[in-house]
Protein backbone atom coordinates (compact mmCIF):
# COMPACT_ATOMS: atom_id res chain seq x y z
CA UNK A 1 0.00 0.00 0.00
CA UNK A 2 1.30 3.25 -1.01
CA UNK A 3 1.79 6.00 1.84
CA UNK A 4 -0.69 8.46 1.53
CA UNK A 5 0.10 11.79 -0.04
CA UNK A 6 -1.42 15.63 1.10
CA UNK A 7 -1.30 18.67 -1.26
CA UNK A 8 -0.23 22.17 0.21
CA UNK A 9 -1.39 25.12 -2.46
CA UNK A 10 -0.01 28.21 -3.34
CA UNK A 11 3.40 26.99 -1.91
CA UNK A 12 5.58 29.17 -3.13
CA UNK A 13 3.89 32.65 -1.67
CA UNK A 14 3.56 31.32 1.73
CA UNK A 15 5.91 31.94 4.31
CA UNK A 16 8.41 29.74 6.42
CA UNK A 17 5.89 29.71 8.83
CA UNK A 18 3.01 29.02 6.94
CA UNK A 19 4.67 25.81 5.56
CA UNK A 20 5.59 24.42 8.79
CA UNK A 21 2.53 24.67 10.24
CA UNK A 22 0.32 22.93 7.16
CA UNK A 23 3.38 21.19 6.73
CA UNK A 24 3.12 19.70 10.34
CA UNK A 25 -0.32 19.15 10.44
CA UNK A 26 -0.54 16.60 7.70
CA UNK A 27 -1.19 12.67 7.93
CA UNK A 28 1.49 11.94 5.16
CA UNK A 29 4.78 10.65 4.33
CA UNK A 30 4.85 12.67 0.87
CA UNK A 31 3.43 15.96 0.59
CA UNK A 32 2.52 17.21 -3.21
CA UNK A 33 3.27 21.34 -3.31
CA UNK A 34 1.21 23.11 -5.58
CA UNK A 35 3.64 26.06 -6.27
CA UNK A 36 1.53 28.67 -8.06
CA UNK A 37 -2.21 29.48 -7.76
CA UNK A 38 -3.06 27.30 -10.43
CA UNK A 39 -4.09 23.82 -9.75
CA UNK A 40 -3.02 20.83 -11.95
CA UNK A 41 -4.58 18.31 -13.53
CA UNK A 42 -2.73 14.92 -12.47
CA UNK A 43 -2.70 12.32 -14.79
CA UNK A 44 -3.52 8.68 -13.96
CA UNK A 45 -0.67 6.78 -11.27
CA UNK A 46 1.34 10.25 -11.73
CA UNK A 47 1.76 10.51 -7.94
CA UNK A 48 2.65 6.72 -7.86
CA UNK A 49 4.96 6.84 -10.45
CA UNK A 50 6.41 10.14 -8.44
CA UNK A 51 6.74 8.19 -4.85
CA UNK A 52 7.80 4.94 -6.34
CA UNK A 53 11.05 6.87 -7.98
CA UNK A 54 11.28 9.19 -4.68
CA UNK A 55 11.46 5.72 -2.99
CA UNK A 56 13.93 4.20 -5.40
CA UNK A 57 16.34 6.23 -5.95
CA UNK A 58 16.35 7.87 -2.24
CA UNK A 59 14.88 11.32 -2.85
CA UNK A 60 13.56 14.08 -0.72
CA UNK A 61 11.83 15.68 -3.90
CA UNK A 62 11.09 15.06 -6.97
CA UNK A 63 9.60 16.92 -9.63
CA UNK A 64 8.86 16.46 -13.65
CA UNK A 65 7.64 17.36 -17.09
CA UNK A 66 4.19 18.60 -17.68
CA UNK A 67 2.30 20.33 -20.27
CA UNK A 68 0.94 23.92 -20.47
CA UNK A 69 -2.31 24.40 -21.90
CA UNK A 70 -3.99 27.44 -22.96
CA UNK A 71 -6.89 28.06 -25.22
CA UNK A 72 -5.07 27.25 -29.07
CA UNK A 73 -1.94 24.88 -28.00
CA UNK A 74 -0.55 22.64 -26.02
CA UNK A 75 3.08 22.84 -25.18
CA UNK A 76 5.15 19.90 -23.42
CA UNK A 77 7.06 21.97 -20.84
CA UNK A 78 10.56 19.62 -20.86
CA UNK A 79 12.75 20.85 -17.39
CA UNK A 80 16.40 20.25 -16.87
CA UNK A 81 18.23 18.36 -14.18
CA UNK A 82 18.77 19.78 -10.91
CA UNK A 83 22.89 19.91 -10.38
CA UNK A 84 25.21 20.93 -7.60
CA UNK A 85 25.07 24.27 -9.01
CA UNK A 86 21.46 24.58 -9.73
CA UNK A 87 20.30 23.89 -7.04
CA UNK A 88 22.33 27.43 -5.84
CA UNK A 89 19.93 29.34 -8.53
CA UNK A 90 16.73 30.95 -7.12
CA UNK A 91 14.83 31.11 -10.23
CA UNK A 92 15.60 27.29 -10.83
CA UNK A 93 12.82 25.73 -12.69
CA UNK A 94 11.33 23.19 -10.98
CA UNK A 95 7.92 23.27 -12.65
CA UNK A 96 4.68 24.27 -10.56
CA UNK A 97 4.37 20.79 -9.09
CA UNK A 98 6.67 19.22 -6.49
CA UNK A 99 6.58 15.66 -4.35
CA UNK A 100 8.80 16.26 -0.91
CA UNK A 101 9.20 13.74 1.88
CA UNK A 102 6.84 14.76 4.63
CA UNK A 103 9.85 14.47 7.44
CA UNK A 104 12.67 16.25 5.44
CA UNK A 105 10.53 18.84 4.36
CA UNK A 106 9.41 19.66 7.89
CA UNK A 107 13.42 19.44 9.40
CA UNK A 108 14.27 21.56 6.57
CA UNK A 109 11.82 24.31 7.69
CA UNK A 110 12.93 23.75 11.32
CA UNK A 111 16.81 24.49 10.18
CA UNK A 112 15.92 27.92 8.74
CA UNK A 113 17.45 30.73 10.25
CA UNK A 114 14.72 32.97 9.39
CA UNK A 115 10.81 32.99 8.63
CA UNK A 116 11.55 33.96 5.16
CA UNK A 117 8.43 35.71 3.89
CA UNK A 118 8.72 35.31 0.09
CA UNK A 119 11.57 32.70 -0.56
CA UNK A 120 10.29 29.96 2.06
CA UNK A 121 10.28 26.97 -0.37
CA UNK A 122 13.52 27.72 -2.32
CA UNK A 123 15.37 28.10 1.45
CA UNK A 124 13.75 24.74 2.92
CA UNK A 125 15.02 22.95 -0.86
CA UNK A 126 18.28 24.07 -0.18
CA UNK A 127 18.76 22.57 3.28
CA UNK A 128 17.01 19.48 2.03
CA UNK A 129 19.96 19.69 -0.65
CA UNK A 130 22.42 19.57 2.26
CA UNK A 131 22.74 15.58 2.55
CA UNK A 132 23.30 15.52 -1.17
CA UNK A 133 20.04 13.97 -1.80
CA UNK A 134 19.55 17.10 -5.06
CA UNK A 135 16.21 17.52 -6.75
CA UNK A 136 14.88 14.30 -8.67
CA UNK A 137 13.97 15.07 -12.39
CA UNK A 138 12.03 12.49 -13.85
CA UNK A 139 11.91 12.85 -17.77
CA UNK A 140 8.31 12.33 -17.93
CA UNK A 141 5.32 14.40 -18.69
CA UNK A 142 3.17 13.61 -15.19
CA UNK A 143 0.47 16.40 -15.46
CA UNK A 144 -1.30 19.36 -17.12
CA UNK A 145 -1.36 23.09 -16.22
CA UNK A 146 -3.41 26.03 -17.43
CA UNK A 147 -1.37 28.64 -18.97
CA UNK A 148 -1.65 32.22 -17.15
CA UNK A 149 1.13 34.25 -17.67
CA UNK A 150 1.41 35.17 -21.46
CA UNK A 151 4.41 36.90 -21.33
CA UNK A 152 7.83 35.75 -23.30
CA UNK A 153 10.47 35.13 -21.51
CA UNK A 154 12.62 38.06 -22.75
CA UNK A 155 9.64 39.77 -20.70
CA UNK A 156 9.70 37.82 -17.65
CA UNK A 157 13.85 38.13 -17.79
CA UNK A 158 13.54 42.02 -15.09
CA UNK A 159 10.86 40.38 -12.87
CA UNK A 160 12.87 40.84 -10.03
CA UNK A 161 13.80 44.47 -10.39
CA UNK A 162 10.23 45.55 -8.68
CA UNK A 163 10.61 46.94 -5.03
CA UNK A 164 8.84 43.40 -4.09
CA UNK A 165 10.85 40.77 -5.54
CA UNK A 166 13.72 43.53 -4.08
CA UNK A 167 12.85 41.98 -0.77
CA UNK A 168 12.85 38.85 -1.57
CA UNK A 169 16.54 39.11 -3.40
CA UNK A 170 17.81 40.33 0.30
CA UNK A 171 16.05 36.58 1.67
CA UNK A 172 16.78 34.83 -1.00
CA UNK A 173 20.98 36.29 0.26
CA UNK A 174 20.01 35.27 3.48
CA UNK A 175 19.48 31.51 2.34
CA UNK A 176 22.36 30.88 -0.26
CA UNK A 177 24.45 32.30 2.73
CA UNK A 178 22.96 29.83 5.59
CA UNK A 179 23.25 27.24 2.98
CA UNK A 180 26.92 27.64 1.98
CA UNK A 181 27.70 27.06 5.29
CA UNK A 182 26.41 24.27 6.26
CA UNK A 183 28.01 22.79 3.37
CA UNK A 184 31.55 24.47 3.81
CA UNK A 185 31.56 26.63 0.89
CA UNK A 186 31.39 30.09 2.39
CA UNK A 187 33.77 32.27 0.98
CA UNK A 188 35.04 35.74 2.26
CA UNK A 189 36.13 39.15 0.57
CA UNK A 190 39.24 39.50 0.17
CA UNK A 191 39.74 43.33 0.95
CA UNK A 192 43.78 43.35 -0.20
CA UNK A 193 44.09 45.76 -2.88
CA UNK A 194 45.42 43.87 -6.21
CA UNK A 195 48.98 45.36 -6.75
CA UNK A 196 49.14 45.22 -10.59
CA UNK A 197 53.32 44.88 -11.86
CA UNK A 198 53.11 44.38 -15.36
CA UNK A 199 53.75 47.49 -17.94
CA UNK A 200 51.33 48.09 -20.15
CA UNK A 201 50.94 50.71 -23.58
CA UNK A 202 47.95 52.57 -21.88
CA UNK A 203 45.32 52.99 -18.86
CA UNK A 204 42.52 50.80 -20.58
CA UNK A 205 40.84 49.19 -23.40
CA UNK A 206 37.50 49.37 -24.18
CA UNK A 207 36.99 45.70 -25.58
CA UNK A 208 34.31 45.15 -28.63
CA UNK A 209 33.88 41.57 -29.85
CA UNK A 210 31.64 42.06 -32.98
CA UNK A 211 30.49 39.49 -35.81
CA UNK A 212 27.95 41.38 -38.11
CA UNK A 213 26.82 44.15 -36.23
CA UNK A 214 26.95 46.94 -39.30
CA UNK A 215 23.64 48.45 -38.60
CA UNK A 216 25.25 48.91 -34.47
CA UNK A 217 29.19 48.73 -34.75
CA UNK A 218 29.22 52.17 -35.93
CA UNK A 219 27.37 53.65 -32.33
CA UNK A 220 29.59 50.94 -30.32
CA UNK A 221 32.82 52.84 -31.63
CA UNK A 222 31.99 56.27 -31.45
CA UNK A 223 30.64 55.46 -27.89
CA UNK A 224 34.03 54.53 -26.78
CA UNK A 225 35.76 56.46 -28.47
CA UNK A 226 34.30 59.49 -27.18
CA UNK A 227 35.30 58.71 -23.87
CA UNK A 228 36.42 62.06 -21.97
CA UNK A 229 39.80 61.05 -19.80
CA UNK A 230 42.82 61.95 -18.36
CA UNK A 231 44.32 58.75 -19.62
CA UNK A 232 45.65 57.34 -22.38
CA UNK A 233 42.92 54.14 -23.92
CA UNK A 234 42.11 52.55 -26.92
CA UNK A 235 39.27 50.69 -28.38
CA UNK A 236 39.89 46.80 -29.51
CA UNK A 237 37.70 45.59 -31.62
CA UNK A 238 37.65 41.59 -32.10
CA UNK A 239 36.32 41.15 -35.63
CA UNK A 240 34.73 38.02 -35.96
CA UNK A 241 35.31 37.35 -39.43
CA UNK A 242 31.50 39.15 -40.25
CA UNK A 243 30.18 39.41 -43.77
CA UNK A 244 27.69 42.38 -43.58
CA UNK A 245 29.85 45.22 -43.95
CA UNK A 246 31.04 45.46 -40.45
CA UNK A 247 34.92 44.52 -41.15
CA UNK A 248 34.41 47.09 -43.91
CA UNK A 249 33.34 49.51 -41.53
CA UNK A 250 35.82 49.09 -39.36
CA UNK A 251 39.02 49.47 -41.80
CA UNK A 252 37.63 52.89 -42.78
CA UNK A 253 37.88 54.04 -38.87
CA UNK A 254 40.79 56.35 -39.26
CA UNK A 255 41.39 57.23 -35.40
CA UNK A 256 44.84 55.78 -34.50
CA UNK A 257 43.17 54.83 -31.27
CA UNK A 258 40.62 51.59 -32.61
CA UNK A 259 42.15 48.49 -32.86
CA UNK A 260 41.08 46.15 -35.49
CA UNK A 261 41.78 42.55 -35.03
CA UNK A 262 40.63 39.56 -37.00
CA UNK A 263 41.42 36.36 -35.46
CA UNK A 264 43.05 33.65 -37.22
CA UNK A 265 40.77 31.00 -35.74
CA UNK A 266 37.62 31.28 -38.13
CA UNK A 267 34.54 30.07 -35.23
CA UNK A 268 35.67 31.59 -31.83
CA UNK A 269 32.82 32.75 -29.47
CA UNK A 270 32.50 35.51 -27.58
CA UNK A 271 34.81 34.27 -24.87
CA UNK A 272 37.27 33.67 -27.33
CA UNK A 273 37.63 36.88 -29.55
CA UNK A 274 37.64 38.43 -25.77
CA UNK A 275 40.49 35.85 -24.95
CA UNK A 276 42.52 37.40 -28.30
CA UNK A 277 41.67 40.68 -27.15
CA UNK A 278 42.89 40.12 -23.21
CA UNK A 279 46.67 38.54 -24.26
CA UNK A 280 47.09 41.38 -27.56
CA UNK A 281 50.21 43.23 -26.38
CA UNK A 282 47.95 46.30 -27.48
CA UNK A 283 45.86 45.52 -24.31
CA UNK A 284 45.35 48.15 -21.33
CA UNK A 285 46.08 47.77 -17.80
CA UNK A 286 42.41 47.38 -17.47
CA UNK A 287 39.72 45.79 -19.71
CA UNK A 288 36.62 47.13 -20.00
CA UNK A 289 33.19 45.47 -22.18
CA UNK A 290 31.28 47.34 -24.74
CA UNK A 291 28.63 44.43 -26.47
CA UNK A 292 28.74 45.76 -30.42
CA UNK A 293 24.95 46.43 -30.23
CA UNK A 294 24.76 48.82 -27.05
CA UNK A 295 26.30 52.38 -26.08
CA UNK A 296 28.10 54.25 -22.76
CA UNK A 297 25.31 56.24 -21.23
CA UNK A 298 27.84 59.19 -21.34
CA UNK A 299 31.53 60.42 -21.77
CA UNK A 300 32.40 60.02 -18.78
CA UNK A 301 31.64 56.23 -18.04
CA UNK A 302 35.21 54.69 -18.67
CA UNK A 303 36.74 57.14 -16.41
CA UNK A 304 34.54 56.37 -13.58
CA UNK A 305 35.59 52.71 -13.91
CA UNK A 306 39.23 53.23 -14.10
CA UNK A 307 38.68 56.01 -11.07
CA UNK A 308 36.74 53.07 -9.36
CA UNK A 309 40.07 50.54 -9.99
CA UNK A 310 42.58 53.41 -8.73
CA UNK A 311 40.58 54.22 -5.32
CA UNK A 312 39.74 50.62 -4.36
CA UNK A 313 42.37 48.29 -5.84
CA UNK A 314 39.52 45.51 -6.91
CA UNK A 315 40.13 42.79 -9.88
CA UNK A 316 37.11 43.83 -11.03
CA UNK A 317 34.30 46.50 -11.33
CA UNK A 318 31.11 46.65 -12.47
CA UNK A 319 28.39 49.25 -13.62
CA UNK A 320 24.75 49.36 -13.78
CA UNK A 321 22.84 50.07 -17.01
CA UNK A 322 19.29 51.30 -18.71
CA UNK A 323 17.47 49.06 -20.65
CA UNK A 324 16.51 51.24 -23.90
CA UNK A 325 15.51 50.73 -27.27
CA UNK A 326 17.06 51.14 -30.24
CA UNK A 327 16.95 54.78 -30.54
CA UNK A 328 17.98 55.26 -27.09
CA UNK A 329 14.96 55.77 -25.31
CA UNK A 330 14.20 54.24 -21.76
CA UNK A 331 12.11 50.86 -21.78
CA UNK A 332 10.53 49.29 -18.33
CA UNK A 333 11.94 48.26 -16.19
CA UNK A 334 14.52 50.91 -16.83
CA UNK A 335 17.51 51.23 -14.40
CA UNK A 336 19.10 47.25 -13.79
CA UNK A 337 21.68 48.35 -10.68
CA UNK A 338 21.45 44.65 -9.22
CA UNK A 339 21.34 45.96 -5.89
CA UNK A 340 21.42 42.52 -4.48
CA UNK A 341 25.13 42.66 -5.01
CA UNK A 342 27.26 44.03 -1.41
CA UNK A 343 30.67 43.92 -0.75
CA UNK A 344 30.91 41.98 2.47
CA UNK A 345 28.92 39.31 0.55
CA UNK A 346 29.19 39.48 -2.92
CA UNK A 347 31.18 36.72 -3.98
CA UNK A 348 28.50 34.48 -2.15
CA UNK A 349 25.23 35.68 -3.45
CA UNK A 350 26.88 35.52 -7.07
CA UNK A 351 26.41 31.67 -7.12
CA UNK A 352 22.64 32.16 -6.92
CA UNK A 353 22.19 34.80 -9.84
CA UNK A 354 22.09 34.65 -13.30
CA UNK A 355 24.16 37.97 -13.54
CA UNK A 356 25.61 41.39 -12.21
CA UNK A 357 25.15 44.17 -14.21
CA UNK A 358 26.99 46.02 -16.72
CA UNK A 359 29.59 47.10 -17.95
CA UNK A 360 31.93 44.73 -17.00
CA UNK A 361 35.68 45.61 -16.31
CA UNK A 362 38.80 43.75 -15.69
CA UNK A 363 42.19 44.29 -14.37
CA UNK A 364 43.96 42.62 -17.91
CA UNK A 365 46.81 41.10 -15.23
CA UNK A 366 44.19 38.89 -13.23
CA UNK A 367 41.81 38.75 -16.10
CA UNK A 368 45.06 36.98 -18.39
CA UNK A 369 45.87 34.44 -15.39
CA UNK A 370 41.64 32.74 -16.04
CA UNK A 371 40.99 33.01 -19.57
CA UNK A 372 37.05 33.01 -20.21
CA UNK A 373 35.74 29.74 -21.77
CA UNK A 374 35.47 30.54 -25.14
CA UNK A 375 31.65 30.33 -25.76
CA UNK A 376 29.09 33.04 -26.48
CA UNK A 377 26.95 33.02 -23.10
CA UNK A 378 28.22 32.91 -19.93
CA UNK A 379 31.92 33.41 -20.77
CA UNK A 380 32.02 36.80 -18.55
CA UNK A 381 30.04 35.04 -15.34
CA UNK A 382 32.96 32.43 -15.32
CA UNK A 383 35.44 34.72 -15.12
CA UNK A 384 33.52 36.77 -12.35
CA UNK A 385 32.81 34.06 -10.07
CA UNK A 386 36.20 32.39 -10.47
CA UNK A 387 37.72 36.33 -9.58
CA UNK A 388 35.28 36.48 -6.60
CA UNK A 389 36.68 33.46 -5.00
CA UNK A 390 40.21 34.94 -4.34
CA UNK A 391 39.57 39.06 -5.14
CA UNK A 392 37.11 41.94 -4.44
CA UNK A 393 34.86 42.88 -7.47
CA UNK A 394 33.47 46.06 -6.64
CA UNK A 395 30.30 47.80 -8.11
CA UNK A 396 28.99 51.37 -9.59
CA UNK A 397 25.72 51.38 -9.04
CA UNK A 398 24.54 54.50 -11.20
CA UNK A 399 23.80 54.23 -14.77
CA UNK A 400 26.90 54.22 -17.48
CA UNK A 401 25.67 51.68 -19.62
CA UNK A 402 22.47 51.77 -22.41
CA UNK A 403 21.72 47.63 -22.93
CA UNK A 404 19.43 48.68 -26.30
CA UNK A 405 16.71 45.87 -26.59
CA UNK A 406 16.08 44.90 -30.12
CA UNK A 407 15.06 42.21 -32.76
CA UNK A 408 18.94 41.44 -33.40
CA UNK A 409 20.08 41.15 -29.95
CA UNK A 410 21.40 37.69 -29.49
CA UNK A 411 19.05 36.92 -26.06
CA UNK A 412 15.85 38.10 -28.10
CA UNK A 413 13.01 35.98 -28.33
CA UNK A 414 15.05 32.71 -26.64
CA UNK A 415 12.80 29.76 -27.12
CA UNK A 416 12.20 27.06 -23.95
CA UNK A 417 14.91 25.36 -25.35
CA UNK A 418 17.87 27.35 -25.44
CA UNK A 419 17.08 29.15 -22.30
CA UNK A 420 17.24 25.35 -21.09
CA UNK A 421 20.67 25.07 -22.65
CA UNK A 422 21.72 28.53 -21.52
CA UNK A 423 20.55 27.63 -17.76
CA UNK A 424 22.55 24.59 -17.59
CA UNK A 425 25.22 25.74 -19.03
CA UNK A 426 25.35 28.69 -16.21
CA UNK A 427 24.51 25.58 -13.91
CA UNK A 428 27.42 23.65 -14.26
CA UNK A 429 29.75 26.74 -14.09
CA UNK A 430 28.20 27.23 -10.82
CA UNK A 431 29.15 23.52 -10.02
CA UNK A 432 32.84 23.43 -10.96
CA UNK A 433 33.12 27.21 -8.70
CA UNK A 434 31.13 25.14 -5.64
CA UNK A 435 33.38 22.22 -5.56
CA UNK A 436 36.41 24.47 -5.93
CA UNK A 437 35.24 26.50 -2.60
CA UNK A 438 34.38 23.46 -1.14
CA UNK A 439 37.74 21.96 -0.97
CA UNK A 440 39.43 25.63 -0.15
Amino acid sequence: MLPKVCHIYRAGSKSTSELKKEARSVDADFILLCVDESVPHLYPMSVDRMIKVADSVSASIVYSDYRLISDDSVETVVLIECSDGGVLRDDFDYGPVLLVRRSCFVEALGKCDADYRYCALYAAILIMSCSGKLPFHISETLYEIKKTDNRSAEQKMFDYVDSVKELRQRECESAVTLYLGMINALVGVNDEPVVLSGDFPVEASVIIPVRNRVSTIADAVNSALAQTTDFDFNVIVVDNHSSDGTTEYLRSVSDSRLVHIIPDELHLGIGGCWNRALQDARCGRYAVQLDSDDKYSTDATLQRIVDCFHEGGAAMVVGSYMLTDFDGNEIPPGLIAHREWTRENGPNNLLRVNGMGAPRAFATEIARRYPMPDVSYGEDYAMAIRISRSYRIDRIYDCLYLCRRWKGNSDSALSRDKINVNNRYKDMLRTIELNARRKK
